[in-house]
């Protein structure tokens, strides 16, 4: 019986020692129990004196291994439950606090039903793509342009354009273009510094966008119907400024295309794009022809006619020098095709070529009476040859702005809208003329 007893009380012990494990601080105490046994039913159980912990009364054991180990299965599994329960209430409420952050930040990444994205301090896209938009090479390379400010960039979406990515520093700004015509843009929220930082204007209006660049044929040029039958051909001209100038000129004088030759700058140059004030989006613009190509842009009848940057007041004199480098106006060097390299003695080679004969003309006499072109040449190297012979080839004329003595040639962007202007006039008047006689004929046919 004694040997019986020891074996239940060491039994006991086991249990309890299992049981009454607690977990403090990621610390596990392992509490131990002390059973005094020398009756069946025991009293209590204490913890040592050098132990903190409370009294705790051990339940009366009656047959009582079983029912000692329900019931410490039962405590563990009470306390495992209660933990999940814990865990579960904690990732529910986790979940709840995700799902209503989410929601917020869609509602707040959204501007009239039109999803935006909010860059991130690493974001470089920004700065990569208008790298991208600056250099010609990946221009041409990869096929983009940059558009900057609300202005330039409605006139592309209006004529068809196709937007690829948009920057804007504000709400407020993104609102201000037609968002209709974004949805198939990426637009990103950037900061204003950002912009300003990658910006070529003194004035960042917060929004920048890069576009497909646009094949003119494609464009919805709203102000073709008001075109007159006058083509500008810009012949070598290498500063922005002038082409973007010349360009817009061409855009208001409502001309029917812009030709340029090889050698002229980009027309998709940020500095282009920007004084030219939309024209790229006004009127057709054919970059990097050959001559050949040119003249298979214009129409048949045409005649064409060269703009002089002679600063001589006298222009009764026709006169008839021997050879092209005589005048500053035009280039002694023809424009060769897939030319790599210039011989030493090139100079000395053309300086015998003969001036196309072309007579001279005062801008305002009747000059545009058909189907018209005027070239205008770059301030360094004036005309090429090739428009000369163009000119000669279609009876057109050299025409001169009589300016006073002493003082300098106008500029080419100046000489452009001078005769651009002066073109459009005339044709008008023309096209008035014929319309009269075409209604006084029909009045006679049918009184």
């Amino acid at each position: 019986m004694a040997a019986y007893t020891r074996s239940m009380i060491c039994l006991i012990s086991m249990i309890e020692r299992h049981a009454f494990l607690t977990t403090r601080s990621c610390v596990t105490v392992e509490s131990k129990r002390y059973v005094r046994g020398l009756r069946r039913k025991p009293v209590r159980v204490l913890f040592p004196e050098n132990e903190t912990g409370k009294v705790v009364k051990v339940p009366q054991i009656q047959s009582d291994e079983p029912k000692i180990q329900r019931e410490t299965r039962g405590r563990i599994i009470s306390a495992g439950t209660q933990h999940h329960e814990e865990r579960n209430s904690v990732r529910t409420r986790t979940d709840e606090q995700s799902a209503t952050k989410h929601a917020f930040t869609v509602t707040k990444n959204e501007v009239d039903g039109l999803r935006y994205e909010r860059a991130s301090p690493g974001d470089k896209r920004l700065a990569r793509l208008v790298s991208v938009a600056r250099s010609r090479t990946f221009r041409d390379h990869q096929g983009k342009i940059l558009l900057e400010g609300r202005r330039l960039i409605c006139d592309a979406l209006d004529a068809g354009a196709k937007p690829q990515t948009v920057f804007f520093s504000t709400v407020d700004r993104l609102r201000e273009l037609p968002l209709d015509k974004l949805r198939r843009a990426t637009l990103v929220k950037v900061k204003f510094e950002d912009i300003k930082l990658w910006s070529d204007v003194v004035a960042p209006q917060g929004v920048i966008a890069i576009f497909s660049r646009p094949d003119p044929a494609r464009l919805n040029f709203a102000s073709k119907g008001h075109s007159v039958p006058l083509s500008l051909i810009c012949d070598n001209i290498r500063d922005p400024g002038n082409l973007g100038t010349m360009l817009r000129c061409a855009a208001a004088a409502g001309c029917h295309n812009a030709l340029l030759t090889k050698g002229c700058v980009d027309v998709w140059e940020p500095k282009v794009l920007r004084a030219a004030m939309g024209a790229h989006f006004r009127l057709p613009i054919y970059p990097s022809l050959d001559w050949d190509d040119v003249e298979n842009h214009l129409p048949k009848p045409v005649t064409v006619h060269v703009a002089d940057r002679s600063r001589e007041v006298e222009v009764n004199v026709s006169p008839e020098p021997s050879k092209a480098g005589d005048y500053g106006w035009v280039s002694s060097r023809p424009n060769r095709k897939n030319m790599e390299y210039e011989d030493s003695d090139s100079d000395s080679e053309h300086e015998g070529l003969s001036l196309p004969r072309v007579d001279t003309k005062l801008y305002y006499d009747s000059w545009a009476q058909s189907p018209t072109a005027l070239v205008i040449g770059g301030e360094t190297n004036g005309l090429s040859l090739e428009a000369v012979q163009l000119a000669e080839k279609t009876d057109g004329h050299r025409l001169f702005i009589p300016v006073v003595p002493d003082v300098d040639s106008l500029n080419s962007a100046m000489a452009a809208s001078i005769l651009l202007f002066e073109g459009r006039k005339q044709l008008l008047k023309l096209l008035q003329t014929s319309g009269k006689k075409r209604q006084c004929k029909a009045e006679r046919q049918f009184p």
